[in-house]
C-alpha cells in the first residue's frame, strides 16, 4: 500500500469515525464513548491529511487548499478537545463539527477543480 492510498483510507476512515460519533448522541446511542470515536476519527483525519500534501509542483491555489484541509482537520480535533472540557457547556463541539463540515464541503468541491483547471494549461 503506498503513501497516496494510505492517507485516503486514513482520511475516509477519520471522516466516517467523526460522523458516526457525532450521530451518537443525538440518537441516544453509546453517550459515555462517541468522544473517544470523535477524537480517534479526528486525529485520524489530521495524519491523512498531512500525509496528502501537494507537492511543490502543483499550483499555489491547490497547495492553499491542501492547507486548508490540514485546517479543517484541525477544526476537528479542537471539537474533540471540546468535548472532553468540564467547563464547556456540552454542546461547543457541535460548532466545530459544523465548521469542519463546511470547510470540508468546500475543499472536496475546489480542490478537484482546480487540479482540472491545471491539467487544462
Amino acid at each position: 500500500m503506498n503513501k497516496t492510498n494510505l492517507s485516503l483510507l486514513l482520511v475516509t476512515v477519520g471522516l466516517l469515525a467523526v460522523m458516526v460519533a457525532s450521530a451518537l448522541p443525538l440518537l441516544h446511542i453509546g453517550v459515555g464513548i462517541f468522544g473517544y470515536i470523535y477524537a480517534t476519527g479526528a486525529a485520524l483525519l489530521l495524519v491523512g491529511r498531512f500525509m496528502s500534501q501537494p507537492g511543490k509542483g502543483e499550483p499555489l491555489r491547490v497547495r492553499r487548499l491542501g492547507r486548508m484541509e490540514i485546517w479543517t482537520a484541525l477544526v476537528f480535533v479542537a471539537g474533540a478537545v471540546f468535548i472532553f472540557l468540564p467547563q464547556a457547556s456540552g454542546r461547543d463541539w457541535i460548532a466545530f463539527t459544523l465548521a469542519g463540515g463546511v470547510l470540508t464541503l468546500y475543499t472536496s468541491i475546489m480542490l478537484p477543480r482546480e487540479r482540472a483547471k491545471a491539467l487544462k494549461k
